[in-house]
Order: structure tokens, then sequence, then C-alpha cells
């Protein structure tokens, strides 16, 4: 357990009592120090796995962080909660959201889902989408949620008109959200913290529960989260005794301000625990001295931080390098020039690479100048695979038949493909619905009372409802999540309609709804051991994995990277490491980025953004600037990089090769995206049994029937069988667990 720690890494780990406070610097091993605290925790503490809560930022920290302990302490520690926030505070609202007013298969909306519904309310209110934007509502609603205020807490501080009608538009969206049974990202956080405050019960038997909470990137935390680590770690006035509570963070990472993410989290914790200790982690494991050096020298121009000062004992190393090109298509060049160079002195392979840049828009001239000169890349945080088209609709129609009360999926998927349902037809359901306050799904099945509806768009809701409902049973069957899948692609024509195309993209698409199939076998072939208590194999639990798989799970990792090079902003890089980085646009306007550079506490946040980005690097650290950009087709100068200027001139190599210009053309380059793998084989189909009626069947779940009636044919056969106790259950007949008596 204790074996190669440090003296202050050691004493990290095996602090007893009040609250801990690590102060961990770039590359000093905070994740070796969490998970030997966990495993020495059980292993001599002899704590039970399950009072353990361990909380990360991302699904793939969380992975790791359980595989590191198992390795030390066994499988026992697959009964842990390691998992992110919003997994936490799920696994948390599954058991207590019906105190809430929610069923608890509720659905999970992403920023796309919520836009959209909040576009939808906005309509209702009559709101001109240009003057109040939809975005902006959505943007201030959620930093309301961060700050833990309801619709009731934002509309008494409301300030201004505009703030009044988004407290408006909040209220109703919140009424929406609740007729769907859904709930936002960051509703999830509120409503635990709601539940662990309202009732009493509730926070006792998580509180008696969790007897050590450990959270990781304490930094990145928002009010909320904070509010939710305080509440689970309780204190004594509620007669149980405090958790213990360990937070390993540093202020000088904190780069997610925009987020919501409050640095006085972490700079204030003793104030919030006077008891606490605080131990600083400076020695770095990862990058040379020189590098660390550069750091350092940046960082220390913040003034509101805690002092402490990084430092290696691998030695010096290379010199960082310095280039000042002419524009950023030289740049590039240089940059392209340079990872050939490394590979022909056999230095560094393209997979060993990074180009860091402030903002997305500048991956651009790299991808046209690396596709140009054959060099593989992968932009990380390009269209990502679960924001797919294809991929959103399907996952839509499995949101639909796991609740169908979510009306956002069932509005995206009524015509997809296209079955002759308008919008106009939709307005004459909603318009019913919220007549007879029915939710839009019952509105729907009475869609024949419309008088306005046309005979053929109500035609086509029915046959969609049948369509929905065969499908519903699978669900309640408890066919597993890969065969309802797959039942959905062939009854809901979403893969003829793909397949029979002559589009190559949509050949990519069908790849792509083949590979949710493979999700889908993966997260049904996971090992026993590593289900919660609570959990089972369900659509449910599918469909939940899949909401909480975060943005930064998309990034390649050690073997991944392959031969290729890996582009990326800044902000993505947190929390990886690349033998060479190129840290590219330095300059005053792009970086710091133009709109932070009359505000302090900006300025400070992109000095801490420099400090991640520069300690990424474990052996080569490239510096590069432009001295002009195109912006609107016409150049842009800009001065150096403020950063630039801090850095110490000793530890830099500068190396302009003259202002050699040469004309790029400037064809705009196809963006490089995830490609999913190759399809994997999605199991044999099952043939429709045959049935007649008034035969007598056994189903693995309802038990005994008797058919009633039989309808469709070949694929589409599905029978009514009566099974007593369960009623009439519509059955595809394909997919159906039946056997004749």
């Amino acid at each position: 357990m204790l074996s190669g720690l440090n003296p202050p890494q050691m004493a990290a780990v095996t602090h007893i009592g009040g609250p801990l406070l690590v102060v961990a610097g770039a590359g000093s091993g905070k994740t070796r120090v969490l998970t030997r605290r966990i495993a020495y925790l059980m292993a001599e503490r002899k704590v039970a796995p399950y009072q353990i809560l361990a909380i990360t930022f991302t699904n793939k920290a969380a992975g790791e962080m359980k595989e590191r302990v198992a390795d030390l302490v066994g499988p026992v520690a697959r009964s842990m909660w390691v998992s992110t926030f919003h997994s936490a505070c799920v696994r948390l609202l599954r058991q207590e959201a019906s105190r809430l007013g929610y069923g608890n298969s509720f659905s999970i909306y992403d920023q796309a889902d919520s836009l959209k519904l909040i576009s939808l309310v906005s309509k209702d209110l009559n709101l001109d989408a240009k003057r109040y934007p939809p975005r902006q509502f959505q943007s201030m609603i959620s930093n309301a949620k961060n700050e833990l205020l309801g619709p009731h807490d934002y509309a008494a501080g409301a300030q201004n008109k505009f703030e009044q009608v988004v407290a408006e538009v909040y209220a109703v969206y919140q009424r929406r959200l609740q007729q769907a049974n859904a709930m936002d990202f960051d509703d999830l956080i509120l409503k635990s913290v709601e539940v662990l405050q309202l009732f009493p019960e509730s926070k006792a038997r998580f509180r008696s529960r969790f007897l050590h909470v450990l959270v990781d990137e304490y930094q990145d935390t928002n009010h909320a989260q904070y509010i939710l680590i305080r509440e689970l770690v309780g204190d004594a006035s509620d007669g149980a005794p405090p958790a213990e509570l360990c937070v390993v963070g540093d202020a000088d990472q904190s780069i997610y301000g925009f987020r919501g993410a409050t640095i006085r989290n972490i700079m204030q914790f003793e104030m919030d625990y006077p008891q606490a200790t605080t131990i600083l982690l400076e020695q770095n494991y990862r990058s040379t001295q020189n590098i660390l050096n550069a750091a350092n020298a940046v960082i220390t121009q913040n003034e509101s931080r805690k002092e402490k000062n990084l430092w290696s004992d691998s030695g010096a190393g290379a010199a960082l390098v310095g280039y000042v090109a002419e524009s950023e298509h030289d740049e590039a060049e240089f940059v392209k020039d340079e990872i050939r160079a490394l590979q022909r002195a056999g230095s560094s392979e393209p997979g060993d690479t990074a180009i860091f840049y402030r903002t997305n828009a500048q991956s651009r001239v790299f991808e046209e100048i690396f596709m140009r000169a054959a060099l593989p890349y992968k932009v990380v945080g390009g269209l990502r695979f679960y924001e797919r088209k294809e991929v959103k609709d399907l996952l839509a129609y499995l949101r639909v038949l796991a609740n169908p009360n979510d009306e956002i999926s069932l509005r995206r998927i009524i015509n997809v493909p296209k079955r002759g349902i308008g919008d106009r037809a939709l307005d004459y359901v909603e318009a019913f619905a919220k007549n007879s306050e029915l939710s839009f799904w019952s509105g729907l099945h009475r869609c024949s009372e419309i008088s306005e509806m046309p005979a053929r768009a109500a035609g086509s809701i029915h046959q969609f409802l049948s369509m929905v409902s065969a499908l519903r049973v699978l669900v309640e069957a408890k066919v597993r999540p890969s065969v309802i899948i797959e039942a959905v692609l062939e009854q809901s024509g979403l893969l003829t309609e793909l397949s029979s195309s002559s589009d190559p993209q949509d050949e990519v698409r069908v790849e792509n709804l083949q590979e949710l199939v493979a999700v889908s076998m993966e997260y049904e072939a996971r090992p026993f051991e590593s289900l919660g208590e609570d959990e089972e194999i369900s659509l449910a639990g599918f469909l939940e994995q899949v909401s909480l798989v975060a943005d930064a799970d998309e990034i390649p990792e050690g073997e991944d990277h392959g031969g290729v090079v890996t582009f990326m902003t800044l902000h993505t890089a947190k929390g990886l490491e690349f033998p060479t980085v190129f840290l590219t646009g330095l300059e005053d306007g792009i970086f710091p980025h133009a709109r932070t550079l009359g505000e302090k506490s900006e300025i400070e946040e992109e000095r801490r953004l420099a400090y991640v980005g520069l300690t990424r690097a474990r052996l080569r650290l490239y510096l590069t600037r432009a001295e002009y950009r195109s912006s609107w087709g016409s150049p842009t100068y800009n001065p150096a990089s403020r950063f630039l200027e801090e850095i110490p001139e000793a530890v830099i190599d500068w190396r302009n090769k003259g202002t050699a210009s040469a004309t790029y053309a400037t064809s705009s380059a196809r963006r490089s995206s995830f490609s999913a793998p190759p399809a994997r084989a999605t199991g044999k189909k099952s043939v429709a049994i045959e049935l007649a009626v008034g035969e007598r069947v056994s189903h693995d779940t309802f038990g005994l029937g008797t058919v009633v009636s039989l309808a469709g044919e070949g694929d589409k056969a599905e029978a009514t069988i009566n099974f007593g106790q369960y009623g009439e259950k519509r059955l595809l007949l394909r997919y159906a667990p039946v056997e004749k008596l």
C-alpha cells in the first residue's frame, strides 16, 4: 500500500480523522494517492467497500480508479461507489426520485434535448427567438441550478426585465421536464441536494452508509456540487459523526469557471472546515525541470493562489523550443515539419504528439496541412459519436420505450423515418393535450377526437403508437437491450431507410447504428461484480450509462493514439500527458482569449489554462505563435502572448526561420472526426414462431397465456396474448420468448 510513496504522499494516504485537503500539483501522483488511500482504508482500517464514496469528474477516471484499487485489494473493491458526480446522483435518485414526484425510470436530457425543450417553451410563451435566444436561457438556467436556485428563488432575485423573462421560462421548463419524467444534467445534482435537505430519513440512510467521502479535482466543483458533498459528509448536528472527507485538487488547474466551477471551494477549504489538514504534493513525476520552470514562472504571476513550486528529480531535460511564424499556415507547416524531423531522428513518434490550441476553430489550418502531407491526425472534441443525428434518433426511440412521457424524444422520432406526421398534426395534438390537461403521449392516443386532424395523419399516428406499444412489451419482458435495439432498428424502418440509400454517408450512418448495438452488447457483457447492488442489466441501465458518458471519455489514451497526432483544445487536454506537446497560437487576443483581456479574474483563469497546457508535456515542449492571422479575409496582427513573456529566456531555444512565406491553398479541409470501428456481427436473427388463435403458450416473464388475435406477417407478425394477471400483451413474435404448450 505504501511502497514507492514520497513522504507527503504517505502522509495523505495514512491520514486519520478530520477533513484532509491534498493540494496536488500537476503530475504529482494524485491518482496514486487517492487509490492507495482507498486501498489503505479497506486493508489497514478495515473499512467496508460499500462505506466508501469516491467521486471523480470523468467516467474514464472513475473506471481507472476502480481498476487500480481492485489490483491492490481484489474484487471486493467492486462494491464501492466510484463514480462521477452525475452517476452518483443518478444512483441516489433512482432510489429516491419518487419523493420528489418523479418515476424512477426518468429520462436524462443532454444539452441538445434541454435546448429543444426550452425552444418549445419560448414558442409557447410567444417569445421572439432573436431577442430572447433559447441558448442564452439555457445557460442562465444552468447557472441558476448550479447555484441551487429553483424557479421561485430565481424569480425573487430577478434584477431586470430580461431576468424576469428567464424566470418565467425557467418555471415552465421545469414543469415540462417533470411532466416528461425527465431531468437535465444540472437537475441530477440539484434534485439530489433537495432529497438530502428535505427528507431527513433519506439523508440519514446515506450518511450512515458513507463513512468516507473522497473527491478528486475538487477545484472543478461548482456551488451545487460543494453543497452536495457537505450534505453527504454532514456535521455532528444531526447526531451522527461526520464522514471522513478527503479532497484532492490544485487551484492552479481550475479552468472551468465558464461551467460554473468556483475556485473558492478549494481556496477556502480551511475556512469551511477549520479542523482541516493540508498536505502539499510538489514533486512532479511527469515533466523535466525545464518544463516545470516555465510552468512555475507563468503561474506565480497569479496573485490569488496557494504558494507551491513543482520540482522534478529527472533532470533539466531539453530546452523548450520557440518559433515565431509569419502566418497561421507557416505555424502549421513548422509543426508538421518538426513532427516529421523528430520521427526521422527516432526521438518521437506522431502518436506521442499533441497539438493544443485555445479554440476549436484553430484546428482547421493544421488539419489542412496535415491532410496534404498525409500525416494522420485525430481531432478530439469534433462531432462526438453520441451527438450524431442517427445515433440520437435511435437513442430517442429507446428513451420513449423506457419512458413514453419523454416528450422531446417522442417529437424527435414520431416522423423519423418520414411517416406523414407533420408539424401541423403535432401542433393539433399539443393544443388538444394542453386543453384536456393530458401529457403529449396521452394526447397522441386520442388524436382521432381532434376535429382538425387529417384522417391520414391520425392513421399514421395510430400505426406509430401501435409499433411503440409492441416494442414496449419487450422492455416489460426484460429482453436484453441489444435485442430491443435490433427490433427498433427493424420495426421503425430506420435501418431500411439508410440501407437502401445510395448516399455514401448513409453507409457510415449504418455503421454508427451497428456500433450502438455493439456498445449495448459490451454493456450486457459487463462482469456481474461490476454492477452496483441495485443494478440489473436493463434498457434503463443501458440508457443511463450512455447519458453519463462525458466529453472527456472520447479522448484517445496510451496505446490508442496509434501513429496519430492528437489535436485538442487546452480545456480538453486537462488530465492528459504526452511526450511531445506543441502549444500553438501564443498571441494576446488568441491566448489569452480576446474576451478575457480586460478582466483580472479572467486573465488569471487563462493563465491557469496556460499552466495546464505547459504541464501536459513530458519531454519536449514547443511554443509557437504567428505574426499575423487571417480574420474575415484580412490579416490581423497580434502581439506575443503575455504568457510567453513570463517564461524565463534561459529555458527557451528560439528557432525563428525568417519569414519564408509560401502561398497555400485554403480549400476547406473536411473535418476529421470519430470514425466508428468496423461493426460487429449483430447476432443471428430469430424466426417468428407460428401461432393460431386459441393456442396456449408460455412466456419467460408473463407465464401462461392464450392467443387472442394475430396480425401482420413475416418480421412484423404479432400476437395479442392474454396472460391472466398481467392482462393482454401485444408481442412481436420474432422477439417474443414464447413457447407453444
